[in-house]
């Protein structure tokens, strides 16, 4: 693939700060935030600057038992084709568990989870890889992910896991530095070994974030400053190859683009750093990704895809349904993967009804958190928020009269009409209108 330069995360949060940016060679955007056929007029005027635009997906969950689903599969590739994208990229990652596999209820995570490092999880994870690079018009590359918890009974370093999912498949590499820090801290995991077993010359771009280190535990926040140690971890790989792509994400807290701009430079110079260090050692440039993949790679057995499921399927339930945590896991990373999915799981419904963070003030996040742990998400966020605003209010929340009562004007005004039909559903619906009208 061309040489894609320096690049940072498109959201619309900082779009006009972006579009205004000098410096910034390509931008990469969440595949699931673009509608069909529509672009934002920010993205619209940065490809007519010929600026490049990475679909980056997060829901496919590649890691997960059940092969991928075919309708976010087609709507990967749309969006390839919309943005005429050189790559699409994806995680190494699970976001949902249960159902057939496992004769259990089907969960989802809300965010990316690990998964087990085994030669299981590999079979299936590159059988599914397989298939996505069937049904997308433009290679595929996935990244590593950001895990505060560890698997008990892994068979594979990061490193070799990566190396053997990339010589089965021929899929490219997106590397987060980020997440090998923030890895290397809450699992002892040695980034440069990590550089050290990894295929770098199958990388298509590589990651930088920042995080924040909180009771000991690095959260891969994206909402904080890029630390030294990850600028150090990217320049280690700058020594080793030369990235066809750099890109700086930030997701939330967003600062002032004088900040940004000085974090790209800050990202540069750390390139450079490394590129003068790997001067004379041999240090190479990425290839091309092209899509091909080892014609002999076996797929996956129905006993494996089961296993992988049973696994995953108890994790999950332990971190959002309340369940028992699985032996070998640490109780106490379980606890905090548990409040960090919760927490992740509120801001995303800040994000799409504001109007609960400004009824509620300063107690919207201790009361979210409390209604999340426990209950798995559904229905999506939007039907999260209407769940939540519904349980304070039938649990006689929050005490203030006035907040509860513009919380129930906000419940009733977006749940709808009381619906008609006699089914126990409907049924319960309407009994819950007819108390909060009431109320």
């Amino acid at each position: 693939m061309a040489h894609l330069g320096t690049g940072i995360g498109w959201r619309p949060e900082i779009a006009d700060a972006v579009e205004a940016m000098p410096g910034v060679d390509w931008v990469e955007a969440v595949a699931e935030n673009l509608c069909a056929g529509h672009l934002p007029a920010s993205l619209a005027r940065l490809r007519e600057r010929g600026v490049t635009v990475v679909p980056h997906g997060v829901s496919l969950g590649l890691g997960g038992a059940e092969r991928p689903d075919e309708r976010r599969l087609a709507a990967l590739a749309e969006r390839a084709l919309m943005l005429d994208a050189p790559l699409v990229t994806e995680h190494i990652a699970f976001v949902r568990a249960g159902g057939a596999l496992t004769a259990s209820p089907a969960l989802e995570a809300g965010h990316l989870l690990p998964v087990p490092r085994t030669r299981d999880a590999l079979d299936v994870l590159c059988e599914n890889v397989r298939i996505a690079q069937d049904a997308l018009p433009v290679p595929l590359a996935v990244e590593n992910i950001a895990a505060l918890l560890a698997w008990p009974g892994e068979e594979l370093t990061e490193g070799q896991f990566l190396y053997e999912l990339v010589e089965r498949t021929g899929v490219r590499l997106l590397i987060d530095v980020a997440n090998l820090y923030t890895n290397q801290v809450n699992r002892g995991e040695d980034a440069a070994k990590a550089l050290d077993e990894l295929p770098v010359e199958a990388i298509a771009y590589v990651h930088v974030a920042g995080g924040v280190l909180k009771n000991g535990v690095w959260h891969d926040s994206h909402a904080h400053p890029v630390p030294e140690p990850v600028l150090d971890i990217l320049a280690d790989l700058a020594s080793r190859v030369s990235p066809p792509g750099v890109l700086l994400e930030r997701d939330d807290d967003f600062p002032r683009a004088a900040e940004l701009e000085r974090e790209l430079g800050a990202i540069g110079a750390a390139v450079a750093r490394g590129r003068a260090a790997g001067a004379g050692t041999g240090a190479g440039t990425a290839t091309a990704a092209t899509g091909d993949r080892p014609a002999t790679a076996a797929p996956a057995s129905a006993r494996s895809r089961q296993r992988v499921a049973v696994a995953q399927a108890s994790l999950l339930s332990a971190l959002v349904a309340d369940g028992p945590v699985p032996e070998g896991f640490d109780r106490a990373r379980v606890g905090v993967q548990a409040r960090a999915l919760a927490a992740k799981r509120a801001g995303i419904v800040a994000k799409l009804a504001p109007e609960l963070p400004r009824i509620l003030g300063d107690s919207y996040r201790p009361l979210f958190l409390g209604y999340a742990l426990g209950r798995p998400p559904g229905g999506g966020y939007r039907q999260d928020a209407l769940d939540f605003a519904e349980h304070l209010l039938l649990s006689g929340r929050p005490e203030n009269a006035r907040r509860r009562n513009r919380l129930r004007a906000w419940w009733l005004e977006r749940s709808g009409p009381a619906p008609l039909p006699s089914s126990p559903a409907a049924r319960v619906a309407r009994a819950t209108r007819r108390v909060l009208l009431g109320g």
